[in-house]
Order: C-alpha cells, then sequence, then structure tokens
C-alpha cells in the first residue's frame, strides 16, 4: 500500500477550477485503479499555511524530538517525507504558482527530515518517490519559445529533485484563455492524459 498526498493550490472552489477539474478525475481513476492505496488530501487554502516567521525558522532549525511530529509546521514535514507519492495541483499565477504552494515547500523542505548536509554539500532524503504536477495555463509556457518564462514548475521539479525525488512527470492544460482557443477540448484531452496516467502512476 502507498501513502499518496493531493496537495490543492488554488483558492477557487474545486467546480469553478479547471485546475482541480483535471486534478480531481484524475484521483478518482487512480483509487479506482490503486484501492488499497491512501490518498490524504490538503488543500492547502484551507489549512494554516502561512509564510515562515523568525519563530517558525527558529523551530525548523532546533533539534528535534518526538513531539516535532506533533509541531503545526514540522507535522507536514514528516507527513511529506513519509508520503510515497506526491501529486500537486496548481494553476500557472503570474508565470510563477500560487505564493501559498512556495510557503508548503518552505514547510517541509527541512534539513534532517527531507534532505540532509554532508561533506559533500546537501543530499535528498527521499529516494524511491514520485510526483505528478497537475495545472493550467493561460497561454503556453511549458514548451518553446514561452518555457524560459515558466518558473513554477520549473522550481517545482528543482525542490523535489533537491529532496530525492527523481520521477516527475506533469499533465498541462495550456492555451486557455488563447482567444478563438477550443477550451472544452483542452481540458478534455488533459482528462483523458490525466486517466492514463493515473492508471500507471
Amino acid at each position: 500500500m502507498s501513502t499518496v498526498l493531493y496537495i490543492k493550490a488554488n483558492p477557487k472552489d474545486d467546480k469553478d477550477s479547471r485546475t482541480f477539474r483535471i486534478s480531481n478525475h484524475f484521483i478518482n481513476v487512480y483509487q479506482k485503479t490503486h484501492p488499497n492505496d491512501q490518498v490524504i488530501t490538503h488543500d492547502l487554502y484551507k489549512e494554516n499555511i502561512h509564510f515562515l516567521t523568525k519563530e517558525d525558522i527558529q523551530t525548523i532549525f532546533s533539534p528535534k524530538t518526538e513531539e516535532s511530529r506533533n509541531h503545526p509546521i514540522l507535522k507536514y514535514t514528516y507527513e511529506f517525507a513519509e508520503a510515497d507519492k506526491y501529486i500537486f495541483a496548481f494553476p500557472m499565477w503570474n508565470l510563477n504558482m500560487p505564493a501559498i504552494l512556495k510557503a508548503y515547500f518552505d514547510y517541509i523542505t527541512v534539513s534532517g527530515i527531507t534532505f540532509k548536509y554532508t561533506e559533500h554539500g546537501a543530499v535528498g532524503l527521499l529516494n524511491n518517490k514520485k510526483a505528478l504536477c497537475i495545472t493550467t495555463t493561460g497561454g503556453e509556457y511549458l514548451t518553446p519559445p514561452m518555457s524560459d518564462f515558466e518558473m513554477g514548475m520549473r522550481y517545482i521539479r528543482t525542490i523535489l529533485k533537491f529532496m530525492g525525488v527523481d520521477d516527475i512527470k506533469a499533465v498541462a492544460a495550456q492555451r486557455l484563455d488563447i482567444i478563438g482557443e477550443d477550451v472544452e477540448k483542452i481540458i478534455s484531452d488533459a482528462l483523458k492524459e490525466a486517466e492514463e496516467v493515473a492508471k500507471k502512476f
């Protein structure tokens, strides 16, 4: 049995979000094809996620104890380290991801839990895990030439690899705000892709 973290980063309700339309379909298919896996969902806008304070940073860098697992910040870190698979669902905002998702990564990127420092530098601790990013964009930013402007997916791939996660896939619905595009067809194609990925993920 695998533990799957489903991380949602969009203030819109499920019914109003094109991103969640795709990611929720993925989760539904995944659960049908992986009935023994546990899916834990975190809607970051409904969690108590905030930008790190001075006190939070002191906690992150302090020695860890058994009580650390219940800390409001560190509990997310331990949960992330112990999960097997990660699903991130988010729209592109201003060439990046929503800031709350970056705040979540600040919660979970903790030395000694998701990575460690050695005499050779930083080493990721999350080996043999896999991740999927499900995203939507108004333009076409995940392929050249505009991919140079895209920073959200690039950051997520980089930080996950920093923590040791090398198997990273993406399902993207692009060009959703381009005048003249068949938006429903784009979303339909993404739904089909998500379905196929879910069966094998």
